[in-house]
């Protein structure tokens, strides 16, 4: 079946299937938050983005053959409620941005830099720190050598604008900066977009929105 990346709580995951890499999606919680399993396709090795809510969920999409790590995009709540119950089950190792890590109360095992990669199996994932919506919210971009790159954005880019800093200028300035500079800047227009909460977009179809965001200071 084609991927639609429209998923709703309760609902089965929409997998997207790549030539290296499985991307299942999951809406949980009373927020809606979108998790992310990865499966490398060459080893079966597994990474989850976002340990958001509703543990038995999660556990059920990764399945028996559990998962090596998680990587949770940032320190709001919403994204980690179901981290401490998926580690205990699955031993899996924590990741996170350097800058949000101790606003996590599960412990990270291992901070991320700016540029750091994380690996599912041979699969690389590059880490874009993109700070406004939180200190250090971090982006993951697969540049697939098959085809588009994609990027998982957390809370810092959605379809129609970048996530919420508060009515705060300075945060805005900064976050709306590295999306432009990090995501836009580097990635063709092709890219999949994968946000935190709701529909999938890609970077071409939000790109003519730049200056509108800019302007509106939101």
């Amino acid at each position: 079946m084609t991927y639609s990346g429209t998923v709703k709580v309760g609902g089965p995951a929409d997998v997207h299937e790549l030539t290296d890499l499985m991307i299942s999606k999951v809406a949980v919680g009373p927020m809606n938050n979108n998790a992310y399993l990865l499966r490398c396709r060459a080893t079966g090795e597994q990474l989850l983005i976002d340990a958001a809510a509703e543990a038995g969920t999660l556990l059920r999409l990764i399945g028996a053959d559990g998962i090596r790590s998680v990587v949770t995009t940032h320190r709001h709540g919403d994204h980690w409620q179901a981290l401490g119950e998926v580690v205990a089950a699955t031993g899996a190792r924590t990741y996170a941005g350097r800058y949000d890590a101790e606003g996590i109360p599960v412990p990270t095992d291992e901070p991320v830099e700016d540029g750091g990669t994380i690996r599912v199996g041979r699969v690389v994932l590059t880490a874009r720190h993109l700070t406004g919506h939180t200190p250090g919210s971090i982006a993951l971009v697969y540049d697939d050598p098959h085809g588009a790159p994609h990027v998982f954005t957390g809370d810092c880019l959605f379809p129609g604008g970048v996530g919420n800093t508060h009515k705060d200028p300075k945060a805005f300035a900064s976050l709306l900066h590295d999306v432009e500079t990090k995501l836009f800047d580097r990635l063709p227009d092709e890219t999949w977009v994968y946000p935190g909460h709701g529909h999938d977009t890609t970077l071409g179809a939000e790109r003519p929105g730049l200056p509108e965001w800019r302007e509106r200071g939101w």
